[in-house]
């Protein structure tokens, strides 16, 4: 039988990750809608993203420091 914690650590990176996904969605509807051109485009991405970065670079740092290794 499936353990909670066995479930939690599979089902967490794939829901936070489909959620990127969906948010990647969303700004890149919110720059066709206001039609924002390229350099909007380009801006939005770079503002809206930078929070889905920086957990994308806190898991991969925090999985680098488990493992022991480093940068």
């Amino acid at each position: 039988m499936l353990q909670t914690q066995t479930f939690e650590a599979w089902i967490t990176p794939l829901l936070i990750g489909g959620l990127i996904l969906f948010m990647s969605f969303i700004i890149w509807d919110l720059a066709k809608k206001s039609q924002a051109g390229r350099f909007g485009t380009i801006m939005l991405f770079v503002v809206l993203g930078a929070g889905m970065m920086g957990y994308i670079l806190k898991v991969v740092v925090t999985w680098l420091m488990e493992r022991g290794g480093g940068v």
